[in-house]
């Protein structure tokens, strides 16, 4: 481990920034995200002109109960339209079917609906031979009525055929209340020769999926500049005491801070393998953010909307009663959500998810919609490891998910070892939440 490396993770960790299901269990611009029109004025990345430049959830200390603006709106379309979908026939259907839909969209008056059946791969393609996309990284706008066992690429492709490919592996917004949400997918995979990016010749949309039928809305494709360097989430659920005792040492033998999400029931149970108020104490003056994960029960099955919202507001005043800071931000218990929940959770929250994957599932930083992150089930050393590569080679973030080491969604302890090491030998920069917030409400 390099002086400067460690130097930089200490003070990420110490500062907050500047003072930051898988296996486991915007604006006039902008369609309001509960439905209805919103006309402020305000546009994706304005937070910081428009009154909100100290970025609340980058406050020292404890937070407040509730939010001081809504994060999916606030930060709804960041970074420069590339294709808004307000003319379809600039994308040929090549496999599957596609058209336009005038009564589902996220901004505009139409976006482009795609559809498949029997198991067939979507794919949508449109030409952008005169475009420079250098730099780039990307986001868009998603809904599905068919989630789960679906990944969703956006493919860069050059007039060689070599290719760079984005890739949200999984989504796990819940139906039947589905809603759009922002996905700014890492790079996956490209071609053994790179593309040509200031020569590329057609941006493909491909849905593979295992389902006997897919429906898949796209909307809003937005391009991003990239940051300097890569990044690794080392996000532990449940606030278990394997972390404690076996994980912990090892975190601080590298200096490295790890996110805890905590089930409030659990501590105040003292059930067996939970860390105490006090032990979670310990470890947030160590370094580490202890974040909410809340009462274990799926966020989407709950009925009664009162009952749902007096769930995530006791939930996050617990973890302010007991003054851990980390409270802003959310894991959702089993990766579940829907649009519902969402309208909610953003009264309390302003960042969090996820759409979890047991394959490589990272995600841009400047793009992301804030409560709708993409995270890698940690079960795998190579497939952690590949996280990490594609995180130092392209400038994205890993967040890699872990339970306890006799689990089956957690790699042994043994080469839990192994990947520290690892994260420590590359270019990347292990941070929390407050770290990748900074990073995306104040990107340059």
């Amino acid at each position: 481990m390099t002086d400067g490396r460690a130097t930089r993770r200490r003070f990420l960790a110490g500062s907050g920034v500047a003072a930051v299901a898988g296996l486991a269990g915007c604006t006039d611009r902008l369609k309001s995200l509960r439905g209805g029109p919103v006309d402020d004025g305000s546009s994706g990345n304005e937070s910081a002109e428009n009154g909100a430049s100290d970025v609340a959830a980058l406050a020292d200390g404890v937070p407040p109960l509730e939010t001081e603006y809504n994060s999916r709106t606030e930060y709804g379309q960041p970074g420069d339209s590339l294709d808004d979908f307000e003319d379809i026939d600039a994308w040929e259907i090549t496999r599957g079917s596609g058209k336009a839909d005038q009564d589902i969209s996220f901004d505009g008056s139409q976006s482009l609906r795609l559809t498949s059946e029997n198991g067939q791969t979507i794919v949508a393609q449109r030409d952008i031979s005169e475009t420079d996309l250098t730099g780039n990284d990307y986001s868009f706008a998603v809904r599905t009525t068919t989630p789960q066992n679906i990944t969703v690429n956006l493919r860069v492709v050059d007039s060689y055929g070599s290719a760079r490919v984005y890739s949200l592996r999984e989504i796990t917004y819940r139906t039947p209340d589905v809603g759009w949400f922002r996905a700014s997918p890492g790079v996956f995979e490209e071609s053994d020769v790179a593309p040509t990016l200031d020569s590329a010749d057609r941006l493909e949309i491909r849905v593979l999926h295992s389902m006997d039928e897919a429906e898949i809305w796209v909307d809003d494709l937005r391009t991003h500049q990239k940051p300097e360097t890569g990044y690794v989430m080392l996000n532990w659920d449940d606030g278990t005491r394997d972390f404690y005792d076996t994980a912990a040492p090892l975190h601080d033998e590298f200096g490295f801070t790890a996110v805890q999400a905590v089930v409030p029931r659990w501590v105040v149970e003292g059930r067996n393998g939970i860390m105490s108020v006090s032990e979670l104490e310990d470890r947030q003056a160590a370094g580490d953010q202890i974040v909410v994960h809340g009462t274990h029960t799926s966020l989407h099955e709950y009925d009664d909307e009162t009952e749902l919202e007096n769930r995530i507001r006791s939930d996050k005043n617990w973890f302010i009663e007991n003054e851990f800071e980390g409270a802003d931000y959310i894991v959702y218990p089993n990766n579940s959500y829907d649009k519902t929940s969402l309208e909610y959770l953003t009264d309390y929250h302003y960042c969090g998810g996820f759409n979890q994957s047991g394959n490589v599932n990272t995600t841009t930083v400047y793009g992301f919609d804030p409560m709708a992150l993409p995270r890698t089930i940690g079960h795998d050393l190579s497939t952690a490891k590949r996280c990490v590569d594609l995180a130092e080679a392209h400038n994205q973030c890993t967040i890699l998910n872990f339970h306890e080491f006799d689990a089956n969604n957690t790699m042994p302890e043994g080469d839990y070892e192994t990947f520290l090491e690892y994260v420590d030998t590359a270019d990347v920069e292990v941070i929390n939440f407050d770290d990748l917030w900074k990073l995306r409400t104040d990107p340059f």
